[in-house]
């Protein structure tokens, strides 16, 4: 059988060598390059590196310009007793529901975050409160359900009525004075505050916590979630909090090691140090309580706008300062505070935290306030001598008294010291 002719077709010849790629295209440096391909070029040097801008000079934060207090909803005292209650508030129930320590501080730092953007006015406190805490469990891992965390917080916002309920059923009985059955927490939380409003929305059991079915609790859980979003959005998403307790107890563990303060009655041997050298046992005391009573200013520093206003690194320098005040101690060879603690603190930090704080220990009933006035003293006795020039520039002037606004340090030209906003 013939098979049919190939179509015809060019020649075929040996085969040739393979054909190479065109490499890519060169960028033109301007309207007169030739587009031709320069393969042996150098690489062109990097564009030189341009400066930083100068730093924009900002404000000092100010209680007078936040948004409680623009909006002429309260004064400058007035918000700041507002933060305080609603911090103890905080305190309280987060001791009710077993939180850690480190979940009460986040959340009170949330608080304060908060209405640093928002007002008083126009977002309830204690449902603010509520989404804290719940935003702050969950941070610090400890979290809790939201309907154990309202009725909780509920119930002890509520706990006043309880006990003017329990005072006047002591006083229609007989058992006792009014003062001292609203201090008992034995009869208040006996008493049967089964309870149900008039329009029928509220209700709650004997113990005054609230029904589940009710109007009100739906409503209420559906404002805490909301709200909770609403926070977050605020403080943008920023959960990872530092707080002073871990610098304060660093700071403690190497002055105390080192031989870098002593007790002041160390000469009269009643609770001075014997020898140039300090014992495991003695070590451990003078840490301790050093560590301790720094604790309890950082904890009534939350209390407090200084999360606000300075880094968690120098309110923990002032409570370890604060706590070497009370606890009689002082700098060895003649040294001063600031030579022991560490850099990130000067003289208008240190002076304008440690009033702060004393000013709301102050406050507390039951503090004797002459325990503050060594503090007070040494504060002004490191300003005379820092503003005579034996030392840093930074505490010269610092003002201390108060006109609406929370003392704040001037800037110093030798720092060049930018001003602090407050941290969202």
């Amino acid at each position: 059988m013939n098979r049919p002719p190939p179509p015809a077709g060019p020649p075929r010849g040996p085969p040739g060598p393979p054909k190479s790629r065109p490499p890519p295209p060169s960028h033109k440096s301007g309207s007169g390059s030739t587009g031709k391909i320069n393969t042996s070029a150098a690489p062109q040097p990097e564009p030189p590196l341009v400066p930083p801008p100068p730093p924009i000079a900002h404000e000092y934060f100010s209680e007078s310009k936040l948004p409680s207090c623009k909006s002429s909803y309260c004064t400058p005292a007035e918000e700041r007793t507002i933060r305080r209650r609603t911090c103890r508030f905080l305190e309280e129930a987060c001791r009710v529901l077993k939180l850690p320590r480190v979940a009460m501080s986040t959340s009170m730092v949330l608080l304060h975050r908060f209405y640093a953007v928002h007002s008083f006015e126009h977002h309830d406190r204690f449902e603010v409160a509520v989404g804290c805490i719940l935003l702050a469990a969950k941070t610090e891992e400890s979290p809790k359900k939201l309907i154990s965390v309202l009725q909780e917080c509920y119930r002890l916002k509520n706990q006043s009525k309880r006990a003017a309920a329990a005072a006047a059923a002591a006083k229609k009985s007989g058992s006792g004075s009014m003062d001292s059955v609203s201090g008992s927490a034995a009869t208040v939380a006996s008493l049967n505050l089964a309870s149900v409003s008039d329009d029928g929305k509220t209700k709650t059991d004997k113990r005054g916590y609230l029904d589940l079915k009710c109007e009100t609790f739906i409503k209420l859980k559906e404002r805490i979630l909301l709200l909770e979003r609403v926070i977050l959005h605020t403080i943008g998403f920023e959960l990872s909090i530092d707080h002073p307790y871990k610098f304060l107890v660093e700071q403690i563990k190497k002055m105390v090691p080192s031989r870098q303060v002593e007790y002041i009655a160390n000469a009269s041997g009643s609770n001075g140090t014997s020898g140039p050298t300090l014992s495991m046992a003695e070590q451990t005391k003078m840490t301790n309580e050093l560590v301790q009573n720094a604790m309890n200013f950082a904890n009534d520093s939350m209390h407090t706008s200084l999360c606000l206003q300075y880094d968690p690194e120098v309110v923990a320098q002032t409570c370890v300062y604060m706590s070497g005040q009370y606890c009689k101690m002082r700098p060895t060879e003649g040294r001063r505070w600031l030579d022991v603690l560490d850099e990130c603190i000067n003289m208008g930090d240190l002076a304008s935290t440690a009033i702060q704080i004393m000013e709301l220990i102050a406050d507390k009933k039951g503090i004797d306030k002459k325990t503050f006035i060594p503090i007070h003293t040494d504060i002004e006795r490191m300003k005379k001598l820092m503003g005579a020039g034996t030392g840093t520039s930074t505490g010269a002037g610092v003002h201390t008294s108060r006109s609406g606004d929370r003392p704040r340090p001037p800037l110093g030209n030798s720092e060049q010291r930018e001003a602090k906003r407050p941290r969202m």
